[in-house]
């Protein structure tokens, strides 16, 4: 298959749209559904991300079971605009854009969820404006200062996602990423490879401030640090939230996971198997029931939460139904 004129993968029930936003920047988005409650679905922050990258088997999914779903390209990344005043210049830029693309869409209040950075920008975004967020999903990523800046991840494999700017590299660094390589198609490669092509200025710019995230004290300017803080805001939140973390995650190894759930007591942590950091991609079988339940029901039940590794590192949250019958 040869990817579309846009140099997009063709997946159906997915539909390529544009949006301007109130900053003059010129949006994309892949949507699903076209009716029911909105999902917005963040991707992760490596070059040649995309909303439809990232999501290309749960939106569907999703938008075949009674929701609107949105994945849209943040600065930097996918279809962007690639003019140099709409380059993101750190993590807080993520925040503004997504208000600026629900507002732009009428999107009042939605279930938002993310992958590695998404994660992050899912964590950000919620803090900064929980009233909108009606319940969030977290997938592979960090959430700030909430977890104690002498607590490090354990050493991974990070050094794989060195993208040299080639499309064989480009492949090298699915491959580290997404544990199922069956997921892994040339025109995949094709189409992450021609948007880093022409985004890595902008990858660049934004960049450090991804790999200081959970550091921000060590920033010189307290007002962006400020606004990326998650400590004594991430965990005294009330919004329901979910955590799932592959248990074969080479960047970001799994213990990195526990050490997280010991510090948001209010969200439901799962760890799956056969699954490594782009979980979406890897086991959409357990990934998008998840996501449907919990989205609908604002539960997940008993039976699906065992088959997706639900922790046993501490008592379940009432998040898990046991009498619940799964979809």
């Amino acid at each position: 298959m040869a990817l579309t004129d846009e140099n997009l993968v063709d997946v159906p029930g997915m539909a390529s749209r544009w949006v301007r936003l109130a900053n003059g920047a010129r949006a994309h988005y892949m949507t699903a559904g076209t009716s029911g409650p909105a999902v917005i679905l963040l991707h992760g922050g490596l070059p040649g991300s995309s909303g439809l990258a990232g999501w290309r088997f749960m939106a569907p999914y999703l938008g075949d079971n009674g929701f609107r779903v949105y994945c849209p390209d943040m600065p930097g990344f996918g279809l962007s605009d690639t003019r140099e005043e709409y380059w993101p210049d750190g993590m807080e830029s993520f925040v503004d854009f997504i208000d600026q693309f629900a507002t732009a869409l009428c999107l009042d209040e939605f279930h938002l969820a993310g992958n590695s950075m998404g994660c992050m920008n899912t964590v950000n975004y919620t803090v900064a404006h929980p009233d909108k967020v009606k319940s969030f999903i977290l997938i592979a990523g960090d959430v700030g200062d909430v977890v104690p800046e002498h607590l490090t991840p354990p050493a991974g494999e990070f050094r794989l996602t060195a993208y040299d700017g080639t499309r064989e590299g480009m492949r090298t660094m699915m491959e580290a990423i997404i544990h199922r390589g069956e997921a892994i198609s040339e025109d995949l490669i094709d189409m992450r490879y021609l948007s880093a092509r022409d985004r890595m200025d902008a990858h660049a710019k934004f960049w450090p401030t991804l790999l200081q995230y959970r550091r921000i004290t060590d920033w010189t300017n307290e007002n962006r640090a400020a606004r990326l803080v998650t400590k004594g805001r991430l965990d005294r939140l009330s919004t329901p939230g979910l955590y799932l973390y592959g248990r074969q995650d080479i960047l970001t190894p799994v213990d990195w996971g526990y050490v997280q759930e010991d510090h948001l007591p209010n969200v439901q942590f799962f760890y799956p198997d056969e699954c490594g950091h782009q979980g979406q991609t890897d086991r959409p079988d357990l990934f998008n029931p998840v996501f449907l339940e919990f989205f609908r029901e604002g539960t997940v039940s008993g039976e699906l939460a065992d088959a997706a590794g639900v922790s046993d590192r501490r008592p379940e949250l009432p998040l898990i139904n046991r009498s619940l019958v799964s979809a």
